[in-house]
């Protein structure tokens, strides 16, 4: 049977596993909710459009499938460009499907009218195209799933004309069947192992694209008696008791002599981007062997001697198989442990106090957390000297550095998850841009944790100017009463005065039957 395009697309998402859509309905996008309901997907209304677009992101990290979003012609779009910027920074498949104007060039003065939104969009994701069809509308979605599947995920745009939305269309066809990638080593895999076997000191360093891999880079790690860095967003890969695990301390400056001392370096799908390692070079002296599905990463001024286009568990998974015995390397775990003591000691003194309460922090949660921060200085600390148990459970704005991203991507994490702990950690100015997102936890009944360290300024931008001898300017702000706030829009709220409180508030607040805001300044460690 026939029906208006905008409602042929909800049902067209639901047949390729949509559950959940994050958005606002208007005047322009309102055929596009005519067919959520009777596809059997749940809408989450967001209260703006970039909280729309982290719940959407939060919820592809939690659930590995794309998130959705809905979203209206021109300031919609716009709202929801920040969240596109940092799915594609940070390789989420997330999908905003927005309305558009059907006619630009030759009118003027419409409502919600933008010079080229098409263009506009596609300045911070993957891909941003019109549907001037519903064959092409259909085709474009399954485009995006098929790449989701297949290649590095990144956020997508499609925009589909007002009169399109509303008129008559057949029902999209069956899902395409998702393409299989032949992949291998091949000639590659006898010359790495003749490296491997040669090597003394074998690193690894894992990014977050070898999250799925996480057995196997163990595995593979144990098997070369190798040392190990990961990035922020590849903690969890390595097993936080591993002897020759030196953290995801990449960051640290003298984390370059230590790689230097490896004379064979593989990175596995990892970008050893600037937020990686925070210096134009490794520091690598030996051959270094690049492993990502992404033909970018492996052509970037870090020149890698082998290059190596294929997915991290296949890789991980075709070395191991190729070596003949556990091998045993010149690294110790003495070296392990002083380095890794500094490398806390010195994050300690660059802000004091956050550590310790990070350690009462991972004590008070439940096993199986996952957990979404913001740019606040409680996560910087907190990424440094974290060990996960698990990879794929801190989610982070680690590329694109959006404020504001803690809380709606939470609360999409939470939906995702369902029953399982889901906690939120966000600063004092960050919680502003999207501190209206708490209603929506509060009329969901999420049992969500959100952990506001409020310094009372911006203090890692003050930080910086002070070292730049620049005299602090437009760093503090006037904060509202948080408790009180949180209590308006009916969460609960604490504000524990010593850190025993703080780790009785936490767990309290997984067993509450709605969002709970745990208020947390430095006194806390005082």
């Amino acid at each position: 049977m026939t029906r208006p395009l905008g409602a042929q697309i909800s049902h067209m998402l639901k047949a390729r596993g949509v559950d959940v859509i994050f958005g606002i309905p208007g005047v322009h996008n309102q055929e596009m909710y005519r067919g959520i309901e009777e596809a059997g997907i749940t809408h989450v209304l967001a209260r703006h459009e970039q909280g729309a677009g982290f719940m959407a992101d939060g919820y592809a990290r939690a659930s590995g499938k794309p998130g959705v979003a809905y979203v209206i012609t021109g300031p919609g779009l716009c709202n929801v460009m920040t969240p596109m910027g940092q799915a594609y920074s940070d390789s989420v498949p997330m999908l905003v499907i927005s309305s558009c104007l059907d006619e630009t060039a030759a009118r003027r003065g419409q409502l919600h009218q933008m010079k080229d939104q098409e263009i506009a969009a596609g300045t911070v994701c993957d891909w941003s195209h019109t549907a001037q069809s519903a064959q092409a509308a259909y085709g474009l979605v399954d485009r995006a799933f098929q790449e989701f599947a297949t290649g590095r995920p990144r956020s997508k745009h499609i925009q589909v004309p007002i009169a399109e939305l509303q008129a008559e269309a057949l029902p999209a066809a069956a899902p395409v069947v998702a393409v299989q990638q032949a992949q291998s080593l091949k000639a590659e895999l006898g010359t790495l192992l003749d490296q491997i076997k040669a090597a003394k000191k074998p690193m690894f360093i894992f990014g977050g694209g070898a999250a799925q891999a996480s057995s196997a880079a163990r595995a593979a790690v144990k098997a070369l008696g190798a040392a190990s860095f990961v990035t922020y967003a590849g903690r969890g890969i390595m097993a936080p008791d591993d002897p020759l695990y030196f953290g995801a301390a990449l960051a640290r400056p003298d984390s370059a002599g230590i790689i230097a001392q490896a004379d064979l370096v593989i990175a596995v799908a990892t970008e050893l981007a600037e937020v990686d390692i925070w210096r134009a070079h490794l520091g690598h002296k030996a051959p270094l062997v690049r492993v990502d599905i992404d033909a970018d990463v492996l052509s970037d001024p870090q020149r890698a001697e082998l290059p190596v286009q294929m997915d991290a568990g296949l890789f991980l998974s075709a070395l191991i198989d190729g070596m003949d015995a556990v091998q045993s390397s010149d690294w110790t775990a003495a070296e392990v442990t002083k380095a890794r003591a500094r490398w806390r000691s010195e994050v300690d003194a660059e802000r004091p106090g956050i550590v310790p309460l990070c350690d009462a922090l991972r004590e008070a949660i439940p096993y199986d957390t996952m957990i979404y921060s913001d740019m606040t200085q409680f996560a910087y600390v907190a990424k440094e000297v974290w060990d996960m148990d698990s990879p794929g459970h801190w989610h982070h704005p680690y590329g694109f550095g959006t404020l504001g991203y803690a809380t709606p991507a939470a609360i999409g994490g939470a939906i995702a998850r369902q029953s399982k702990p889901t906690l939120a950690i966000i600063g004092d100015y960050g919680f502003h841009y999207t501190m209206q997102e708490l209603g929506v936890a509060v009329e969901l009944g999420l049992s969500l944790p959100i952990i506001l360290w409020d310094n009372g300024k911006l203090g890692e931008i003050e930080d910086s100017m002070v070292r730049a001898q620049i005299a602090p300017n437009a760093v503090i702000a006037r904060n509202p009463d948080f408790c009180k706030l949180a209590e308006a829009f009916g969460a609960r709220a604490e504000a524990p005065q010593t850190i025993e409180a703080f780790q009785t508030a936490v767990r309290d607040a997984f067993k509450a039957d709605g969002p709970t805001l745990i208020y947390a300044t430095p006194a806390l460690t005082a």
